[in-house]
């Protein structure tokens, strides 16, 4: 059987073909955004986390030296031309570094397609519901005058079902993990290809890898990993090195934005609703218990031993959280260990060893 992490067509591929179509292209920063509501447009968003390994001399020259590295690495990949494929960009507020980002785009740099800012409210109460789908709606003005096409209703609604049925794969994906015949590194190329790949295409790739479970269960010291998103890559191919594997995943963009399914028939509050609906974020302002919570939750479903946070330097969110997140998950018995680095940067030694040796202390 091939491997369907092997096959996944590569972003620029999915933008030139989507573009050929007659499609449009939307840069997304990360974290929350309506995919929904872009596509109803034909509009293919594709996210932009970071990305790793891109000179971050044009992006420095206008942020603070501690921003974290995905905020600089998108601003120098922007004003190096990266995407100047795009044909709008977003910005949602997910923290003050990406609000700073918009701000810069919106009033100095000036790039040459539409910034538009999304902004997300930091609760989960009826207000917010209301706050967030006028939001939305806002966001849905500025596209049509942008594109200068309105999508109906009934054409968000399909829109929107398109991208639930997506992401009711990508969970039953998390779910099947352990029975995938697949390396950490793999599965992670699977799930992440949902940052870009249209609906459509990300539904027959879930599928095709599904098809594959077998009855068997992978091996080794199972780990819930926690952050902002997996970057440097290699620590996943690190961790199987170790014996450890990657059960449980609570990264921002993965296992936080497995979007339940909306109630309303209102396409606006019900896109609202998926996104507030979520797991609990730290960019989102969830609380602190809650987030305690749901970690406690994945544990206790995976089976994971233990928890590495995965964290990007400067990423304040996160760092937010983490003394009173650690201190009620020590006082639970639930061991974990913190790593914080830097996108640009190769997996050190040093970080090495550290895993190695929480690994060994776990098994």
């Amino acid at each position: 059987m091939v491997n369907a992490a092997q096959i996944i067509p590569g972003r620029i591929e999915v933008i030139h073909d989507f573009r050929n179509a007659g499609g449009s292209v939307a840069a997304v920063y990360p974290i929350h955004y309506p995919r929904s509501l872009f596509r109803a447009f034909d509009i293919l968003p594709v996210e932009v986390w970071g990305p790793p390994s891109v000179d971050v001399a044009q992006g420095s020259a206008h942020l603070q030296p501690y921003v974290c590295s995905i905020v600089r690495n998108g601003l120098s990949f922007l004003q190096s031309g990266g995407l100047d494929v795009a044909n709008v960009l977003i910005v949602p507020h997910a923290c003050d570094s990406l609000q700073g980002l918009g701000s810069i785009l919106l009033d100095f740099i000036s790039p040459k397609q539409p910034v538009l800012p999304i902004y997300l409210p930091r609760g989960r109460r009826e207000s917010d519901l209301i706050y967030f789908a006028r939001e939305l709606r806002h966001l849905f003005q500025q596209l049509a005058s942008i594109t200068g096409h309105t999508p109906s209703d009934s054409d968000l609604l399909q829109s929107i079902y398109r991208e639930e049925a997506a992401d009711d794969l990508l969970g039953k994906l998390h779910q099947s993990r352990q029975f995938l015949p697949l390396s950490d590194l793999d599965f992670y190329r699977i799930i992440r290809s949902r940052e870009y790949l249209p609906a459509e295409i990300f539904i027959g790739l879930a599928r095709e890898t599904l098809a594959g479970a077998e009855n068997t269960t992978r091996t080794g010291t199972p780990l819930l990993l926690s952050g902002i998103v997996p970057e440097p890559m290699n620590v996943l191919a690190v961790i199987s090195e170790m014996d450890g594997m990657v059960i449980a995943d609570d990264f921002a963009c993965c296992g936080r934005r497995l979007y339940p399914a909306g109630i309303s028939e209102d396409p606006f509050r019900r896109m609202a609703e998926r996104i507030l609906y979520a797991p609990p974020d730290s960019t989102r302002g969830n609380p602190i218990q809650a987030r305690y919570e749901h970690l406690l939750g994945l544990m206790e479903r995976s089976g994971a031993k233990g928890i590495v946070f995965y964290g990007i330097k400067f990423c304040e969110p996160e760092l937010f959280y983490l003394p009173e997140l650690r201190r009620s998950l020590q006082e639970a018995k639930i061991p974990s260990i913190t790593i914080e680095v830097d996108i640009n940067d190769s997996l050190s030694y040093q970080i090495r060893t550290r895993l190695e040796g929480f690994l060994e202390m776990i098994q």
